[in-house]
């Protein structure tokens, strides 16, 4: 199956189950456009902040170790609540052989703790490692912790959806979903961050940015 293919036809789905959503979603994403949201996450050129962070098991893990194999895709989610972050990692799960071979590894960094975290990583499966940003330290540092409106917190909580309980009271926070492609040296090698959350990044387009980096390292 192809991983592109494969996440538009997933996303597209998503976001047709969840139609009666799609005005309060628009305004949510047209305020943080105006606003400028996501213009200050580090780009392709730029280097990766060296940060740390708890994995789901609670070992303290670099930025730095886990370059320390080679290169890696560093994805942010809002977490396994999300259907549209639920089919990016399906995709991934997908796509992880291509993601191999071309020498790299792949990291996500959710909000969740505990179980919740290591919940998302299932969904990828036991090559992934998930990374817990508790309170959004690492993401708001990268410009990419954006408010959550009132009305769709109020809604998420009448439908029985508390972000305060899920990532331990930073719920009126969300990350903008990004993925990076860093290089062993940590130079960004391909960025996509969107603050419309529907709207993710394409494994095979990552994963060809990591293959030519390599291609031009060996030549």
């Amino acid at each position: 199956m192809n991983p592109l293919r494969s996440l538009a036809a997933a996303l597209a789905d998503a976001r047709m189950s969840r139609g009666q959503w799609e005005p309060a979603y628009n305004a949510m994403v047209a305020d943080l456009r105006a606003s400028g949201a996501g213009e200050s996450v580090p780009g392709a050129g730029d280097r990766m902040l060296d940060f740390g962070l708890p994995d789901s098991e609670g070992r303290w893990t670099t930025l730095s170790e886990l370059l320390s194999t080679g290169p890696l895709v560093l994805s942010f989610q809002r977490g396994g609540w999300c259907p549209y972050c639920r089919a990016e990692m399906a995709a991934w799960r997908r796509a992880l052989p291509s993601l191999a071979a071309a020498g790299a590894s792949l990291a996500i960094v959710t909000p969740e703790t505990g179980g919740r975290a290591a919940a998302l990583g299932e969904q990828v499966g036991p090559d992934c490692r998930i990374l817990c940003d508790v309170d959004h330290g690492v993401a708001m540092t990268l410009g990419l912790t954006v408010p959550l409106p009132f009305e769709i917190s109020s809604r998420y909580r009448a439908g029985g959806l508390d972000l305060d309980r899920l990532t331990g009271g930073a719920g009126s926070f969300v990350p903008i979903p990004a993925t990076f492609a860093i290089a062993a040296d940590g130079r960004i090698l391909f960025q996509h961050a969107d603050p419309d959350f529907r709207i993710r990044a394409e494994p095979d387009d990552v994963v060809a940015a990591i293959a030519a980096e390599a291609s031009i390292s060996r030549s």
